[in-house]
């Protein structure tokens, strides 16, 4: 059960913000540089600390490390949620 808390807590706090804040993640066309979608551009994120009505924190990284990031959200969350449960069938 610990084990399944864990591997939840990381997607919860990855996904929900930045599903949040996917608007604002975008830079306006005109203050682009780069192409529209250059997989190095640096983006930065917003997103909120869990547990604190204070705290932000601004997360950057580029396109190819933000697409990444998704996609390994998306693999752990597949496998948590079509994990069988133990033999004590929890």
């Amino acid at each position: 059960m610990l084990k399944l808390i864990h591997a939840c807590v990381p997607v919860a706090l990855i996904a929900a913000p930045a599903i949040a804040q996917a608007p604002a993640a975008a830079p306006a066309p005109a203050q682009t540089q780069t192409k529209p979608n250059d997989p190095n551009e640096k983006v930065c994120v917003k997103q909120e600390v869990i547990g604190s009505r204070l705290g932000n924190k601004k997360v950057c990284m580029t396109r190819a490390e933000w697409a990444d990031r998704k996609l390994q959200d998306q693999q752990e969350l597949t496998r948590v949620q079509t994990q069988r449960s133990g033999p004590t069938g929890n």
